[in-house]
Order: C-alpha cells, then sequence, then structure tokens
C-alpha cells in the first residue's frame, strides 16, 4: 500500500579553469603574419575577472541547492515528496534534493551519527515523541516564523519545530477475517492469542514507538505485564510500517499496528472498504510529525522559504492523499469524503516530549524483558 511512510566541498561546475590559449604556451611558434593582433591592456581583463570572482556570478547564473532528510515513504513516488518538489520549485528558483531513511528514528540515529558535518538544510519528519531528544542533539535553531495557521489536537506548538500532518494510531484489521475486532486497548492485550497481529520495533519505527507510548499511558506501571500478555498475539515484529502493513494486505494477519487515516487510502485509491481500524474505548495515541531548521545549514533563508511553504495549502493540500494523514494547516481542497468515515478517537493522549526523552530507553528496556520471556 503506497502510504506511509554528500555535499562536496566544491561544486566543480562552479570552478574557473584558466588554461594559456593556443599559440601562447610558451612554444617557440613563430606568430602567424597574416594575423593582426592589436595589443590591449591587461587591466582590460583582469577587472572584469576581479569583479566577477569578489561580487560572484550575475544573479540568473546562480543555482540554490535545498538538502530535505526525510522518510523513505515520503519520497517514493506514490508519497507526498515528488509532488511537493515540484510546487516548490516552481517558485523557489532552486532545486530540492531529499535524502531519505527508513523512518523518522532512523532519520535521528543519522542525525546524531553525521553530527556537525551532515549537509542538510531541513528535517522533515521526526515526531513530537523524539522532539526533545532531537533539540538535545544541538543541531536544529529556532525557526521564527509565524505558525498560526497550524492546528493539531492538543495544540502542540513549538518555536523549533512544526508539524505538518499528524494522524492516530490504530489497529487496522481486514474485515474479511475479522468480523469482531478488539474495542478497546484492553481487549487486544487480553483477547485470543490465536488472533494474531504484526508491530513495529519501537527501536527503529515511531509507529511502534507509538505503541509503547500508548501501552504506558494506558497501564502506567502495570505496562510491562501488558506487554508480556499482548506479546502472545503478536506474529512478529517488523523494523519498519511498511513491512508490516505489507504481512496484513497480503493475508498473512488479520491486524496490524497502524492509523486511522490507513482505511482511507484504500477507500479512495481502490474503492475499497475491507480494511477498517478499530475504535478503541480508552482513546489512541497521537503522531505529529513535525519538521525543522538545521543549524548547520548553509541555505538558512532558503529553508525558511520552505518551512513556510510547508504551512501553505498548496503543500498541505498534498498531504491528505499521498502521506495519507491529517493536514496540520490549512488546505484549498476539502478531504475526500471517505475521511469522514474514520475512526474519530474519543481522547487523544500524546506525552510530552520531555518526558519521552528521559524514559525512551527503560521504556524500551522494560518492553524488550517482556517480549522475550518464555
Amino acid at each position: 500500500m503506497p502510504h506511509r511512510r554528500l555535499r562536496g566541498l566544491a561544486n566543480p561546475l562552479n570552478l574557473i579553469r584558466l588554461e594559456p590559449a593556443e599559440g601562447l604556451d610558451g612554444s617557440s611558434s613563430a606568430p602567424d603574419p597574416s594575423c593582426s593582433i592589436e595589443e590591449v591592456p591587461m587591466g582590460k581583463f583582469l577587472l572584469p575577472l576581479f569583479f566577477s570572482l569578489v561580487l560572484g556570478l550575475p544573479a540568473h547564473a546562480q543555482h540554490r541547492v535545498l538538502t530535505v532528510y526525510t522518510y523513505e515513504s515520503f519520497t517514493a513516488e506514490w508519497g507526498p515528496g515528488p509532488k511537493v518538489k515540484q510546487k516548490f520549485e516552481e517558485t523557489c528558483s532552486c532545486t530540492v534534493n531529499f535524502v531519505a531513511v527508513a523512518d523518522g528514528v532512523a532519520l535521528l540515529s543519522r542525525l546524531k551519527l553525521e553530527g556537525q558535518s551532515n549537509p542538510a538544510d531541513v528535517v522533515l519528519g521526526l515526531d513530537t515523541n523524539l522532539a526533545a531528544e532531537a533539540k538535545a542533539t544541538g543541531l536544529f535553531e529556532p525557526h521564527g516564523l509565524d505558525t498560526g495557521s497550524i492546528r493539531v489536537p492538543g495544540g502542540y506548538s513549538d518555536d523549533v519545530f512544526i508539524p505538518y500532518d499528524y494522524g492516530h494510531f490504530a489497529v487496522v484489521y481486514d474485515t474479511q477475517t475479522m468480523k469482531t475486532p478488539p474495542a478497546s486497548l484492553k481487549e487486544l492485550v487480553e483477547g485470543d492469542p490465536s488472533r494474531k497481529i504484526v508491530i513495529q520495533d519501537p527501536r527503529t519505527s515511531t509507529p511502534g514507538l507509538g505503541l509503547l507510548l500508548w501501552v504506558k499511558a494506558v497501564y502506567g506501571g502495570e505496562a510491562g505485564a501488558a506487554w508480556a500478555k499482548l506479546r502472545h498475539r503478536v506474529l512478529t515484529v517488523t523494523p519498519g510500517w511498511s513491512e508490516a502493513y505489507g504481512l496484513f494486505t497480503k493475508g498473512e494477519v488479520p491486524m496490524v499496528l497502524s492509523y486511522t487515516t490507513s482505511p482511507a487510502y484504500h477507500m479512495v485509491a481502490e474503492d475499497n472498504g475491507r480494511y477498517q481500524a478499530a475504535a478503541f474505548a480508552e482513546g489512541h495515541y497521537i503522531q505529529i510529525e513535525v519538521a525543522g531548521l538545521v543549524t548547520t545549514s548553509r541555505q538558512k533563508d532558503l529553508a525558511k522559504e520552505f518551512l513556510r511553504f510547508m504551512m501553505s495549502p498548496a503543500f498541505q493540500d498534498i498531504i491528505p492523499t499521498t502521506n495519507w494523514m491529517m493536514p496540520a494547516g490549512e488546505t484549498a481542497q476539502p478531504l475526500p469524503p471517505a475521511f469522514d468515515r474514520l475512526v474519530k478517537p474519543a481522547k487523544t493522549f500524546l506525552m510530552d516530549p520531555e518526558e519521552v526523552a528521559a524514559n525512551r530507553q527503560a521504556w524500551i528496556d522494560e518492553w524488550l524483558t517482556a517480549m522475550s520471556e518464555r
């Protein structure tokens, strides 16, 4: 299902190569008497060369490149990336260069590995669960932009990261093989172990981390015991969302951890209502995806142009039917009618980013312990 989800030291084209002209290479060849040579003061050549080097090339010869780190499903041919690139390049007189990794967690890991040497201007695809940890790297700076047009459940707002879409995590099930899905997280945890689900690894996947936090938000100190029960229903744990959803749509498993918005893809693109999200009585944990300006960017003005564009209807209109998430800003076009049929969570869970950063590793360790028990 098409749903989420090195910059060199110099550009050879910008180097000026100076070579002696033919006949002026220091050889002893005699001049051609048929040629008329006019002596021109050297200054007429040196002054234009001097000013071109000091003041730079003419405006029409300059070209800007914006490097955006993101995740693979964003840049896929069916994802929002190609349309976003086309729309922004129509107005920016620049080239957008996407650099993609598997997932938002992998995105943060790459940034930590590269540190100050990373070539990114903008990072798009982290979420609020990773925001505090990302800030702690020192690789992001305040954007200084007006974010008044952004509206997300819970009212998340930040001077460094800007939301661009959101979606609630959900158990998506196959209506042809499961007539009665779980109606709560408790029913999922304590239900029939023969009715399997595929989930994602919280160490490598933002949906996997989302489920970890969802269980923690509902069960608190009993989260470890809940995982010990739930593991009997888990068919497998995949590194990312795509692998898990692929197993689900191939009929290998009747349930998968995904989003309340996932059924919209099937209803809009396939005219198929077979796959639906289960509404959970306790509520659903939300994912808010964000983008930020990289401190080491060499194109900060252009990066800010992109972040402004990201908040505009031109970008937001692309999100619902390519990333299959809810837009965080105003759109010029109404959402497809299928979005009206999606689960509307009665309660939204969202942990403070600082709390997640402080406890993420301990909660992952708790999960690992419970999932590995025999």
